[in-house]
């Protein structure tokens, strides 16, 4: 628990991008103290927005901004991020971690694709789309981690299916 206590705070103070601030870290009593975002998780928010298109995107730029600076979130799902001022703040970094492999932030983007096709099923393939075309334009190493996703869904559990790209 400690040294989750720590990684997740050296994200946090790493991350360059929209996420809460970091305020105060106690690594002896594991406690992290951060800025709170008041707003809205995407999950409850995306199915019924009229600015789906842009929260996507922002969504995207947002992960992308993440992976170029070799950040893996570890849970990336609409539960995860917040929409406040039109912004999307990613939280919850507690699985986070530093990779710069190809595979880990294919396996970030797998598992946002099942966020968006079981709890926004409605609307996953429109999100998915405006997704993808944003993280592929933003994200350095966008079309590698691409590539690598479709090999990442090809395999054991996820064999049989695909990414909409």
């Amino acid at each position: 628990r400690k040294r989750r206590t720590k990684r997740e705070a050296k994200v946090l103070s790493k991350a360059e991008c929209n996420i809460p601030k970091l305020l105060s870290v106690d690594d002896e009593k594991m406690i992290i103290e951060m800025e709170y975002i008041d707003g809205d998780t995407l999950k409850d928010v995306l199915d019924d927005s009229k600015n789906r298109k842009d929260i996507v995107q922002n969504f995207a730029k947002q992960v992308a901004i993440l992976h170029n600076q070799n950040i893996i979130h570890g849970d990336l799902t609409t539960s995860n991020a917040i929409l406040k001022d039109n912004q999307v703040y990613l939280i919850d970094f507690g699985l986070s971690f530093f990779s710069h492999k190809l595979e880990d932030m294919a396996t970030d983007l797998k598992l946002l694709n099942q966020a968006f096709e079981s709890k926004h099923h409605k609307i996953f393939i429109e999100c998915n789309k405006y997704f993808i075309q944003t993280y592929k334009k933003d994200a350095i190493r966008g079309n590698d981690v691409l590539e690598r996703l479709v090999k990442v869904e090809k395999r054991g559990r996820y064999k049989g299916k695909s990414s909409k790209t």
